[in-house]
């Protein structure tokens, strides 16, 4: 489902870089060692814009305490403010969290 949404999307896909490990834990485990392989070149061949967010220390730190309840963690913090520097668009599956978030209109979810 997400996968032929972003297939839709135009222009680079940005990756927060904070959120790499996560990318690649999530894939080895849901879709095995070839597929992380893939991720990989795909990132050495520049297929995403891997953004590293200097600027966003303070925007991630409000954003951790304002959704402690949550709790909303470094990582989906360190996506949406990338997401709102990059027009808003985050593809996730968690709703939980980002659906929060983008109730308050900062962010769309995709898709």
């Amino acid at each position: 489902m997400v996968i032929g949404a972003l297939s839709q999307e135009r222009g680079q896909l940005v990756v927060p870089c904070g959120i790499l490990a996560e990318i690649g834990y999530f894939i080895e485990r849901d879709l095995g060692q070839r597929l992380i392989s893939a991720f990989i070149d795909d990132l050495d061949a520049e297929r995403y814009r891997v953004d590293c967010g200097q600027t966003d220390y303070q925007r991630v730190h409000h954003l951790v305490e304002r959704y402690a309840d949550l709790p909303l963690g470094l990582a989906d913090a360190t996506v949406i403010a990338c997401a709102e520097r990059h027009g808003g668009r985050v593809a996730t599956l968690d709703h939980r969290h980002f659906g929060v978030v983008a109730r308050e209109g900062t962010i769309q979810i995709v898709p």
